[in-house]
């Protein structure tokens, strides 16, 4: 079996390095012996429904309006629900979560048609814009370590009662108002508003979303990227800035 990662619009959704996740998602596959090819669909090309997980990245306010255009926003028949509707794997960050939402701000400030995949919309915050390390108690449903991240969005993201918030937020705002969560779930279908590229900071997440395409992974060797993650962790929180910590070095 090969495994397909498409990788939509690097080309309009690869503005914080979110290309990276399907990067990750490949090697990791690889690396326990699994075939894997990543299908990168740039602006323009046609979305096939076909691959078993498909990563949606962030963007700017004009590039994202293209991207849910092409993804069939406002319809129920667009590529990406009829690719989950056969059972395919969806991780969306930042302006992907919102574009899979039912609505988000568009560029004139209007809500704009998501493509619905997941019960969540998403307006234009009040007061600064939301930038930072962020850190992420996932459900306990998940069973998955503490996430970090990366955020940078000015977008509210209010959860309906048909989706489930990815966790609670420990430090940071992820979905912005007064939720203390970040990101948004249904089923196979998870967004969030960590960067990093988070997968690369987060490998158990990664591994969650493979283990519903090829089933239960074998541990792999993270030691290293383990020791950095409890590095970073403790010094986001601690309040210490990276700049200072490196400054002492």
């Amino acid at each position: 079996m090969t495994v397909s990662v498409g990788l939509l619009f690097p080309d309009l959704l690869g503005t914080y390095g979110d290309s990276g996740n399907a990067a990750i998602l490949a090697a990791r596959l690889r690396w326990r012996g699994h075939d894997c090819e990543v299908v990168t669909v740039r602006s323009g090309d046609p979305v096939p429904t076909s691959c078993d997980i498909y990563v949606v990245g962030g963007g700017e306010d004009l590039p994202q309006a293209q991207a849910a255009r092409q993804l069939g926003a406002g319809r129920d028949d667009g590529p990406l629900q009829q690719a989950v509707d056969r059972g395919a794997v969806v991780f969306a960050v930042c302006a992907g979560q919102q574009i899979i939402g039912r609505t988000f701000s568009g560029p004139d400030g209007l809500p704009t048609p998501g493509v619905g995949l997941l019960d969540c919309t998403t307006a234009a915050g009040e007061g600064r814009r939301m930038v930072g390390e962020i850190v992420v108690d996932p459900a306990p449903d998940l069973g998955l370590p503490v996430l970090t991240g990366y955020e940078n969005h000015a977008g509210v993201t209010r959860v309906g009662p048909s989706a489930l918030p990815l966790g609670a937020v420990r430090r940071g705002w992820g979905n912005g108002g007064d939720s203390g969560t970040d990101g948004v779930r249904s089923g196979k279908v998870i967004g969030t508003y960590l960067h990093g590229p988070v997968l690369a900071r987060n490998p158990a997440l990664a591994d969650r979303l493979l283990s519903w395409v090829v089933g239960e992974v074998a541990p792999l060797d993270d030691a290293e990227i383990d020791e950095l993650r409890q590095e970073r962790l403790g010094t986001v929180l601690a309040g210490a800035g990276w700049r200072r910590r490196l400054g002492r070095r």
